[in-house]
């Protein structure tokens, strides 16, 4: 194949030099708008796991590249003068300029052609010359936007700003992270040594925080200055130095360009590295990304497999999801670093966790198995910060309390409708199933939605407490739970709203029944479904009388029964929350239009049952923080929805989110809607139990430590496993956690099976 690489950067030097040694008749040319020894920025930093993948690629290029690495595996966290360390990481820096002269020589080795200081102005021109062409050019990629319309580029420019510089200071042993308050607010340094000589220092402030300061009007040495003068407890007199030669005053100061395609490639030309998609330098996997295309490009375009687009085409599904996990994982850092005095209130040894961990990808056991010692240090200061002596437990065993209740530890079972009721009445089926759950060490069972009336139901299998008869029924369960274990039970208590009168779940969800519909109320004449769900009546200020005086007898017949707490459903599309989501409410009165005023009847209705409800019991409330559709609820609306709850005396907002509009595209993956409660408790300063694909201990563990929620509610493994708490329990060692006297054998047993299965495990 004849082949030009439009960009002479990692990514198009690392593919023409792969290209050329598994097929040296391969024509390669490289060509780059810069001279061969111009390059932007200073260090490059690699995982001791990514230097493996690269050397099955090149062995020779990664040897050499190892040979001019500066290897460390602390990474140094100075905040509130104090330095918290973390070990075992396994990182190693190189210059950016070494790494490409250590290219540059390898593919003229090979035999590829390099011309420098080539201005690429139509990558069509190449497209017509040579078998393929390869977008290598970086995030302004010229080849993207000559094509923009196909390879439709989202480009989102980020809020914070930061400068790229390096000093002579040697960082030894860490990676370092250092954070400083001033009276304009605060800054953060990234910081790493790459060779002998050098360290990068990258400093980084929101732009609020970069106004305030006057940066805007500095001149490059001013905010070398301002920048040393900020650091310099690290830079011990060191100056520090710009290459950035084509940038004057504060255009030194960047802004952050995340990039993700949707298309690739186009014919027979293709996009790579930051060109396809970008990765913050908060998780240092920019350059990786670029060379692990480069790796996927070559392998695809040397097999014998379909023409040169078809060879595109698999190039691309087999990059584009690990491109958007790494992104994803790139986005929660770099939004931990943008939101950054969101955690300032925090103790050094939390802020430390919760931006180790800040990725998603790196969580509490990961860090035990690099750095048991610190995790250990974290453990303990989490158990003496909830009152307990001075020894390191899970973070997800510590207590927590709520006004007059205590949890004994830090899991929910979340609330899971089960659609198995007749006529609202919970049966031996929901005897069974909340008792066992009871009985599994979770600290907090909460019902399904349980509904203020028979019209309230969503189907005709949901449980309701509108009578005495089944208030008197769920207090067999609460009594029973309560009687044999230590878990406290709370009661949901909603309304369907416009979603309500359908079929049960297995038999087609959100689907009208057949027959014996019941009429529906809404804020708005808004069908679920349009054109297949039941319009409901918009409701009038009778109705809301009616709905808000059920509400309140649920509430009394809740605290008839003995659940420690309620919580207020004002999520998921139901009623209250189809007050709040400007999708669904659209009337002219008092009740709808601005945020306030769509929180009107939802905050109206809660203050009623506060008011009814035991002082000392508390109340939470479940929110949907982001609708997931355009001019939906955004999680920043959600925030200020918080606040309006917290303020009327929620002890705690339950944060998830969607099912409000069947139009949502959300974005899913492990612990997706963490984000959303993270955001509102460290705000807001309130707490938060949050949901959303957290199914393993060490996810509890990671959350809770990090203060990115204060309870953590899983579903569907509680459906698998009832006794899911306990046996987390015994598989992280820990003993003290109470179980059924009647099942204690079981627990000897288990404990058991676990310590021989570690000692094989050991021996092996």
């Amino acid at each position: 194949m004849r082949i030009a690489c439009l960009g002479g950067g990692p990514a198009g030097l690392y593919f023409a030099i792969l290209m050329k040694k598994a097929n040296p008749a391969h024509d390669i040319t490289v060509i780059d708008r810069n001279a061969a020894d111009n390059t932007f920025g200073w260090g490059i930093v690699f995982s001791d796991k990514t230097m493996d993948g690269f050397r099955d690629a090149d062995e020779q290029v990664v040897n050499e590249i190892e040979a001019n690495f500066h290897h460390w595996d602390d990474v140094d966290v100075y905040f509130k003068d104090r330095r918290i360390t973390s070990s075992g990481h396994g990182f190693c820096g190189i210059a950016r300029l070494k790494m490409l002269q250590i290219f540059q020589r390898r593919a003229t080795e090979l035999g590829v052609k390099m011309l420098w200081e080539q201005e690429i102005t139509d990558p069509d021109t190449y497209a017509k010359e040579y078998d393929l062409v390869v977008g290598a050019d970086g995030v302004f990629s010229t080849t993207r936007a000559k094509h923009e319309a196909h390879f439709n580029p989202r480009i989102d420019l980020r809020t914070n700003r930061f400068i790229w510089l390096g000093t002579k200071k040697k960082l030894e042993t860490a990676f370092t992270f250092s954070f400083k308050e001033t009276e304009f607010g605060w800054f953060n340094l990234h910081a790493y040594r790459f060779n002998e000589e050098m360290s990068t220092f990258i400093v980084e402030t929101p732009e609020t925080t970069w106004l305030k300061a006057g940066i805007d009007k500095f001149e490059a040495d001013q905010s070398i200055s301002f920048c040393e003068n900020l650091f310099a407890d690290l830079l011990d007199g060191n100056k520090l130095i710009s290459n950035a030669r084509h940038l004057r005053g504060s255009a030194m100061w960047l802004k952050f360009n995340r990039v993700l395609c949707e298309r690739w490639y186009k014919d027979n030309i293709v996009l790579i590295g930051d060109a396809a998609h970008t990765a913050h330098f908060a998780i240092g996997s920019g350059t990786k990304l670029a060379m692990e295309d480069a790796i996927s490009l070559a392998k695809v375009l040397n097999s014998s497999e379909g023409t040169v687009p078809e060879r595109l085409a698999r190039y691309q599904a087999e990059r584009e999801i690990e491109a958007l996990k790494l992104q994803s994982a790139a986005r929660n850092r770099m939004t931990w670093f943008e939101d950054i005095e969101r955690y300032t209130y925090m103790e050094p040894e939390q802020l430390a966790f919760s931006l180790l961990t800040s990725s998603q990808r790196v969580g509490h056991s990961n860090q035990k198995l690099r750095d048991p010692k610190y995790v250990e240090s974290v453990d303990t200061w989490f158990a003496q910060k909830c009152g307990l002596p001075a020894k390191p437990i899970p973070p997800m065993f510590t207590p927590f309390k709520l006004r007059g209740m205590v949890l004994a530890n830090r899991v929910v079972v979340s609330p899971m409708c089960t659609y198995s009721a007749t006529d609202g009445l919970p049966d031996d089926f929901h005897f069974q199933h909340y008792t066992a759950r009871g009985l599994g060490g979770a600290a907090l069972v909460m019902t399904e939605m349980t509904c203020v009336s028979a019209d309230a139901r969503i189907s005709p299998g949901c449980t309701g407490i509108w009578s005495d008869e089944q208030a008197h029924a769920w207090k067999r369960i609460v009594s029973f739970v309560h009687a044999n274990s230590k878990a406290k039970m709370s009661m949901q208590i909603g309304h369907a709203g416009r979603k309500g009168s359908t079929k049960l779940a297995w038999d087609g969800i959100d689907q009208p029944l057949v027959e014996g519909n019941w009429p529906l109320i809404a804020p708005s004449a808004l069908p679920y479904v349009v054109g297949t769900s039941q319009v409901p009546r918009e409701m009038t200020r009778v109705d809301m009388d009616k709905v808000k005086a059920d509400f309140v007898a649920a509430t009394l017949r809740a605290e008839s029964a003995g659940f420690d707490m309620i919580e207020f459903h004002a999520a998921h599309g139901y009623l209250l929350s189809s007050f709040i989501s400007p999708l669904t409410n659209q009337r002219g009165d008092e009740y709808g239009g601005s945020l306030e005023n769509r929180c009107r009847y939802p905050l109206e209705v809660f203050n009623a049952m506060r008011a009814v409800w035991p002082a000392d019991k508390p109340m939470s409330v479940r929110i949907s923080a982001h609708d997931w559709v355009a001019g939906g609820t955004t999680p920043s609306d959600a925030a200020e929805v918080s606040r309006l709850f917290k303020d009327a005396g929620a002890d705690i907002i339950h944060v998830s989110s969607g099912q409000v509009s069947k139009d949502e595209k959300p974005v899913y993956g492990r612990m997706f809607q963490v984000p959303f409660s993270d955001k509102i408790r460290n705000e807001l300063h309130v707490p938060t139990i949050t949901v959303g694909n957290i199914y393993e201990a060490d996810h509890v563990n990671t959350i809770i430590a990090a203060g990115r929620a204060d309870l953590c509610a899983l579903a569907r493994p509680h459906l698998a496993d009832p006794a899911w708490t306990l046996h987390a329990a015994a598989e992280q060692g820990y003993a003290d956690i109470a179980w059924p006297k009647q099942y204690v054998g079981g627990k000897i047993q288990l404990e058991r099976n676990l310590e021989r299965a570690g000692q094989l495990a050991l021996n092996a």
